[in-house]
C-alpha cells in the first residue's frame, strides 16, 4: 500500500506540473518539438555530428592517461574534460564561431571583448585568460616560487645546455617552413608548432594564442601529451648519442650557492634578458618575480600563495578553456595530425641539441660533464632532470646526476621563455 501511495503522489504531481500544457496559451506539440530539436544526442546523426563522437572520445582517452596513467594530470585532466565540454552539441559553453569572428579583422565584432561577453558562454568569458596571455604568466609567476635555480647558479655552463635544447624550436620552424599542401603553415603557426620544441606548456599557450590562436587546441595538446612522455621519448634518443663510457662519468658535487646569490640571479636575469628581447619580458618577469618572492624570505605569504591557491586555480581556469579550443571543426583536420607529427620531431631535436651540446662542451673541458644531463635543457621540469638520472643510474647505479641535471633543467625554462620572445618579435 505504502508503494501504491507513493506513485499516487507522483502522478498527481506530475498532473499539477504538466497542468501548463493542457492551458490554451502552450501549444504542447510545439513545445515537444522545440525540446526534442535541441537535445545534443541527435546531432550527432546530422551531418558531421560524428566529429563530435570522435572528439569525445579522444577527451576520455586523455583522461584516462591523467587519471590512470598520471601524465601530467594536473594540466591534462582539466584540458580534457574542457574538450569534453566544448564537444557536447548544444551546450553552447564555448562558441568557436564567436572567437573566429573575433579574430576577422572584417567582422563588425573584431577585437570586441564586449561581446564576447554579452554572447559568450561560460569558457568564452574564461578564455579571454588565454587571449589576454593573463593565466600562461600567472602560471610562470607560480612556477617561479616553485623552482630552485641553485643547480643552475652553481654551474652556469648548465645554461649552454639549456639553451641548445632549444634547437628543436627553431629547427622545427624552419622544417615546417616547407611548402607541404598537405599541411600549408604560415610562418606565425610554424613558430607556434616549434615552439613545442621547448617542452613547455605554458609557454607554448602563451605564444601560440598571440600568434595562432586558432592552432591553440591541438598545440596544447601536442605540448602537455609530450611533456608527459619525456620517460618514452628522451631514452631512446639520450642512448643512440651517448656510449656507455659518457653516460658513466661522474661529476662533482655542486657547490652551496649563497641567499645573496639566489635574490641577485632574478633582478639580474629579469633586467638582462628584457634588455636584449623585450618580448620575452613578460614570461621572465613572472617567472624571476616569483622566484625573487621565494628566495627572498620576506614575502612568504605571497609566495605560498603563488605557488598553491593562485597558481591551482588559474591551472584550472588555463586546462578547461584551453580544452574548449580542441573542438571538432579546428581539431579534426590534416593540420593537426601534421601538429602532432611534427611536435614529436621538435621534441626529441630539442633533446638532442642538449645532449650533443655537451660532447661540444667536453671537448673543450677538463672535467667533463655527463652528456645525460643535457637532454634535461627541455622546459619539463623535473621529470626530465630525473630521466637524466634515471639513465645515468642505468649504466652506473651509484651515480647521482639528478642535481647536476636541475641546472640545465630550469635553465631550459629560461631558454624556452626568450626563444618565445624571439619568435614573437620576428613574427608578431
Amino acid at each position: 500500500m505504502k508503494t501504491v501511495g507513493r506513485y499516487f503522489i507522483l502522478i498527481v504531481c506530475m498532473l499539477v506540473v504538466a497542468l501548463p500544457v493542457f492551458s490554451q496559451d502552450f501549444n504542447a506539440a510545439n513545445g515537444i518539438d522545440k525540446f526534442v530539436g535541441e537535445m545534443g544526442i541527435l546531432r550527432f546523426f546530422v551531418g558531421e555530428g560524428w566529429k563530435y563522437l570522435v572528439m569525445i572520445a579522444i577527451g576520455c582517452f586523455l583522461l584516462y592517461l591523467a587519471i590512470v596513467k598520471k601524465y601530467e594530470p594536473l594540466l591534462l585532466l582539466p584540458i580534457a574534460f574542457g574538450m569534453l565540454l566544448a564537444n557536447l552539441p548544444g551546450a553552447g559553453l564555448y562558441d568557436s564561431q564567436l572567437w573566429s569572428d573575433f579574430l576577422d579583422p572584417t567582422n563588425a565584432n573584431y577585437q570586441s571583448y564586449a561581446h564576447i561577453l554579452k554572447k559568450g558562454g561560460l569558457l568564452d568569458i574564461l578564455y579571454i585568460g588565454v587571449k589576454t596571455g593573463v593565466y600562461p604568466c600567472l602560471i610562470f609567476l607560480g612556477v617561479g616560487a616553485m623552482t630552485d635555480f641553485g643547480p643552475l647558479i652553481a654551474n652556469p655552463k648548465s645554461l649552454l645546455l639549456g639553451a641548445a635544447a632549444q634547437l628543436g624550436i627553431f629547427a622545427t620552424f624552419l622544417i615546417t617552413q616547407i611548402d607541404i599542401p598537405i599541411f600549408g603553415f604560415t610562418a606565425a603557426q610554424a613558430g607556434s608548432i616549434g615552439i613545442i620544441g621547448g617542452a613547455d606548456g605554458p609557454t607554448a599557450i602563451f605564444l601560440t594564442s598571440k600568434l595562432a590562436p586558432e592552432l591553440l587546441g591541438p598545440i596544447a595538446v601536442a605540448a602537455y601529451s609530450y611533456m608527459a612522455l619525456v620517460p618514452v621519448i628522451q631514452p631512446p634518443i639520450m642512448r643512440l648519442l651517448t656510449t656507455k663510457n659518457e653516460r658513466m662519468i661522474r661529476m662533482d658535487q655542486l657547490r652551496s650557492v649563497t641567499k645573496k646569490e639566489r635574490i641577485l640571479f632574478p633582478i639580474m636575469v629579469v633586467i638582462v634578458v628584457s634588455l636584449i628581447v623585450p618580448s620575452a619580458g613578460t614570461l621572465v618577469g613572472c617567472l624571476m618575480l616569483g622566484n625573487l618572492m621565494k628566495e627572498s624570505g620576506v614575502v612568504e605569504r605571497l609566495s605560498r600563495a603563488a605557488q598553491n591557491e593562485l597558481n591551482n586555480i588559474v591551472v584550472i581556469c588555463l586546462g578547461l578553456t584551453v580544452g574548449a579550443t580542441a573542438n571538432a571543426t579546428s581539431f579534426l583536420n590534416w593540420q593537426t595530425m601534421g601538429i602532432m607529427c611534427v611536435g614529436v620531431v621538435a621534441f626529441g631535436i630539442g633533446s638532442a641539441g642538449g645532449v650533443l651540446m655537451a660532447k661540444l662542451m667536453n671537448l673543450f673541458l677538463k672535467k667533463k660533464i655527463n652528456p645525460l644531463i643535457g637532454s634535461a635543457g627541455v622546459s619539463a621540469v623535473p621529470m626530465a632532470a630525473r630521466v637524466s638520472q634515471v639513465e645515468g643510474q642505468k649504466a652506473d647505479p651509484s651515480n647521482f646526476l639528478l642535481m647536476h641535471a636541475m641546472g640545465p633543467n630550469v635553465a631550459g625554462v629560461i631558454g624556452s621563455a626568450v626563444a618565445a620572445g624571439i619568435l614573437l618579435s620576428f613574427l608578431g
